[in-house]
């Protein structure tokens, strides 16, 4: 079996961003499907990558994986990755994947040894979008409580993101949280977004104003490029901390390891190299007592099939991220899709590969488009 063509497929899904799925096609007549992350206008740039890396595939055994993801690093990009790169190298490597698991007639997760577990938790994401006052974070979390969810996901702070905050927005933070552990008790566990954008001592006081709310975790409290800070804020306080959406690789995650700097890491399936990248990754973590929880601001359909068979295989599985506003056009796309979380938690699939084929139609019939600018240029009255 060799492959004979790989596509890319930009879709707009209504809400956010667009989403890039490709196919690799084979001279068996054995197609597979994976997910790129995506990001605003970085989308194109990533496509390109698709299209480029997609001609060192041509006439190749799908089954090479790993032959495959290693030459892309080390003859394609030199050595020299980048998110957009990372971001492509994952969709293929899914897709080819599938492929394999399609060709063998098995789900991905018995190739890869096996599940620990037959079904994946999941946290909701996305139910707090342009949320703004504690009263509205908190009705809208008891909506998303009421859909069977057992763990909610939001970013507190108001914008604009800042290294140094005033304390009025720490002040904020603290009420939104509040409102939302008011809201929806004490047995929901509550994940606390930070997107990477606080310094060390903002960091450490406001993971303080929040404890006493019983965080589940707090997420990127600093820039992930800076490893000793994460790992000064995880020494400061005892809410356990998480980084790795912003990390490629396991070559990057070793400092995360070697510093102690989380008690969880979230690399993403679609821009960490992939699928078994991911499950080595996980594999590193292990001795070092540190859980996963893969981020998943994809959709809900392949780049989330693709983690629910990484995280059936790792021990040290915790949970993973579900976008529920891209739930009803995903849906659309992948008709009798087996991706559906019921009471917060994701049945493993049983069908071959990862589980899940678009109807191509549907794909065509929403192509990506363009955004506006986000540059936001800084008050003038902007006091730290």
């Amino acid at each position: 079996m060799k492959i004979t063509a790989v596509k890319s497929f930009p879709v707009f899904p209504g809400w956010r961003k667009n989403l890039i799925f490709v196919k690799i096609e084979t001279d068996a007549g054995i197609n597979g499907w994976g997910e790129v992350y995506t990001q605003y206008d970085r989308d194109p740039a990533m496509s390109s990558h698709v299209e480029i890396l997609g001609k060192y595939l041509i006439g190749r055994d799908p089954f090479q994986i790993k032959y495959f993801t290693t030459m892309a690093y080390d003859d394609y990009a030199q050595r020299r990755g980048s998110l957009e790169f990372y971001c492509a190298l994952s969709g293929l490597e899914a897709a080819l994947w599938d492929i394999v698991g399609k060709a063998c007639e098995q789900p991905v997760y018995n190739l890869l040894g096996g599940p620990c577990r037959d079904k994946i938790r999941v946290y909701a994401n996305g139910w707090s979008y342009k949320k703004h006052e504690p009263d509205d974070f908190a009705r809208a979390a008891e909506e998303t409580v009421a859909l069977g969810y057992t763990a909610l996901k939001f970013d507190p702070l108001p914008r604009p993101w800042r290294t140094y905050i005033p304390r009025e927005h720490e002040k904020h933070a603290e009420k939104v949280v509040k409102a939302v552990r008011d809201a929806v008790g004490p047995d929901v566990d509550l994940l606390i977004e930070l997107h990477r954008r606080l310094s060390v001592s903002h960091a450490v006081t406001l993971a303080e104003r929040l404890a006493p709310y019983e965080p589940f975790l707090i997420e990127e409290p600093c820039q992930a490029e800076n490893i000793i800070a994460i790992a000064e804020v995880r020494s400061k306080t005892h809410v356990p901390i998480m980084t790795g959406e912003n990390i490629f690789s396991k070559s990057g995650f070793r400092r995360v390891f070697d510093h102690r700097a989380a008690d969880y890491i979230n690399a993403d399936v679609a821009n960490c190299g992939g699928i078994l990248e991911l499950v080595e990754i996980a594999a590193m973590a292990e001795p070092y007592f540190v859980g996963v929880s893969p981020h998943n601001y994809n959709s809900t359909s392949l780049a989330l099939a693709a983690t629910v068979h990484a995280s059936a295989v790792m021990q040290n599985f915790i949970i993973t991220e579900y976008f529920v506003p891209f739930e009803e056009f995903c849906n659309g796309l992948f008709p009798g899709q087996q991706m559906k979380p019921v009471n917060g938690y994701i049945t493993l699939p049983d069908k071959p590969g990862l589980g899940l084929e678009p109807d191509e139609q549907a794909l065509l019939a929403h192509p990506g488009k363009p955004f506006p600018l986000r540059n936001l240029p800084y008050p003038k009255d902007e006091v730290m």
